[in-house]
């Protein structure tokens, strides 16, 4: 490609620097030529707009002018803001179109864990989670007794890992914020990338272990095993009982095998983070591409982070599979309008620093750029923060736009594959769950290699079709949920991430 930008579509009023541009480079229009240094990713002026004029980019409003601007003029936070209005009629199931499911017979495979109640894992850990976080040093003292060499006689156990969080006391004990916290701790505890399970709780905190695991309907046993640091004669008595329990069921969690499963068994969970200008133009498409290939092949895809599809909700309540679905998702919406009003916030909190930064100006660019994620399919349905995910294609979760936070939800609701696009550069890992890094740009590729999985930059300077990179990442979800190891777990990432939702006081 020779331009230097990147034009998304004819009716655009900005176009995308592919470098850093200094003043006076031509812009491939006569007499239009750059004003203004514009850093690679950033947006470039190619009419005229007065204050209050829509920006479009993706052939969307992004924004509206809080100055005049003349072509050729870098387009970002000191020019344009939000604004009060713009299209968000949303016409329940417009675009919603019958999927091209494949033949049975034509359908991806991969090399899966089947558990005996059917259930499909794509890894074998062992979990330690906590009610509380009183109990958090207990569960990482037993996920350390099985570092190192502990571990070598039992070849197909991926390790054990300690989820700890800061939540389970101090607030209300029945309520939201706890019916997040339970389903979110019970749907790791039932998790099929968990071969088996111990919960430590401390004895006295608002999120009993009894209580927890009668409302998630979890039940002792063999595989899950629940103790109470207060009624096991405390720290050091409870971390030798959880060892010695664990070391008792090691054999039979190694005991597993891989086989050829059908790809309806993997569930993407889809995240952005770190992102740039170039996200919504090469990995994002790009990760669209696969998640259609993976819905055709009968798989499901989670898309989430709320806040970030504010101002392209309309776009997915467009492709609801019904009225009903579509109403959910509005009323999530809604839920996250009044959450914020009530916290003295707003939806346009976001982009980051580190978004504006990379190019991005308003919740609504950024929002546009991340619901590319989800492809073309039907939206068939909402669930809220860690629900079970029961439908097979394209179904939405409701979750903060922080990563850690909502990624922990999708995992909860049954994901077990994450697919993670970032411009800047996020280094995220979410056992148990393996987490592939796709690079917006091949300069972040490069310069962060032993953290990024796929190089989307191609799809910008043409050496690759978005097409091409999303057939290249399908095949990499089938390849990691057959045991590839990601980057990440590579580098031993996913344990400290474990973030549950905290909503409402701390008291």
């Amino acid at each position: 490609m020779t331009a230097p930008f990147i034009r998304l579509h004819p009716r655009d009023c900005v176009v995308v620097a592919l470098s850093d541009l200094a003043p006076g480079i031509p812009l491939g229009e006569p007499d239009l030529v750059t004003r203004d240094a514009i850093p690679v990713g950033h947006k470039i002026a190619v009419v005229a707009m007065a204050p209050g004029d829509p920006v479009r980019k993706f052939d969307q409003i992004i924004g509206f002018a809080t100055k005049a601007i003349v072509p050729g003029e870098h387009v970002h936070v000191h020019n344009m803001g939000m604004g009060e209005e713009f299209d968000r009629s949303f016409r329940a199931g417009e675009t919603a179109h019958p999927t091209d499911l494949l033949p049975l017979a034509e359908r991806a495979t991969f090399q899966g864990i089947v558990r005996p109640d059917g259930r499909v894992a794509t890894r074998n850990y062992i979990g330690v989670l906590t009610t509380v976080n009183c109990s958090a040093t207990a569960a990482r003292m037993v996920a350390d007794h099985f570092r190192g060499p502990a571990l070598e006689a039992f070849p197909n156990i991926d390790g054990v890992v300690a989820l700890t969080h800061g939540l389970g006391c101090g607030g209300v004990q029945e309520g939201d914020g706890m019916d997040i916290l339970r389903r979110t701790i019970g749907g790791y505890a039932i998790h099929p990338n968990f071969g088996a399970v111990v919960i430590i709780g401390l004895g006295c905190e608002n999120n009993q272990l009894a209580r927890l695991m009668e409302v998630q309907g979890l039940a002792a046993g063999e595989l899950l095993h629940p103790l109470i640091i207060q009624d096991a004669g405390g720290t050091a008595a409870t971390v030798r009982e959880a060892v010695a329990r664990i070391k008792a069921i090691l054999p039979k969690v190694n005991d597993i095998h891989r086989q050829p499963v059908p790809a309806s068994h993997i569930t993407v969970g889809l995240q952005c983070g770190a992102s740039d200008g170039y996200s919504g133009i090469t990995a994002n498409p790009a990760l669209g591409a696969a998640v259609d290939l993976l819905v055709r092949h009968g798989g499901t895809a989670v898309l989430s982070e709320t806040p970030e599809i504010y101002g392209a909700e309309h776009l997915l309540a467009r492709r609801a599979a019904d009225e009903t679905v579509a109403a959910k998702l509005m009323d999530r919406i809604a839920w996250w309008e009044d959450y914020t009003r009530r916290t003295g916030d707003e939806m346009n909190n976001n982009p980051s620093p580190g978004n504006k930064k990379g190019g991005l100006t308003t919740i609504l660019e950024k929002s546009l750029g991340a619901v590319a994620k989800a492809g073309t399919t039907n939206l068939i349905d909402v669930v809220k923060y860690a629900e079970p995910v029961t439908e097979h294609g394209l179904v939405f979760m409701d979750t903060p736009g922080y990563d850690p936070v909502s990624a922990t939800g999708q995992v909860a609701g049954g994901a077990n594959v994450i697919c993670f696009t970032t411009g800047r550069g996020s280094v995220y890992g979410c056992k148990p769950a393996p987490s592939l890094k796709l690079a917006t740009n091949t300069a972040l590729f490069r310069r962060m290699q032993d953290d990024m999985d796929i190089n989307c930059g191609e799809i910008a300077t043409g050496q690759a079709t978005i097409e091409e990179v999303g057939q290249a990442i399908f095949e990499e979800i089938l390849a990691t949920a057959s045991g590839k190891k990601t980057k990440s777990e590579e580098l031993g990432v996913g344990a400290d991430e474990f973030a549950p939702w905290q909503i409402g006081a701390v008291m």
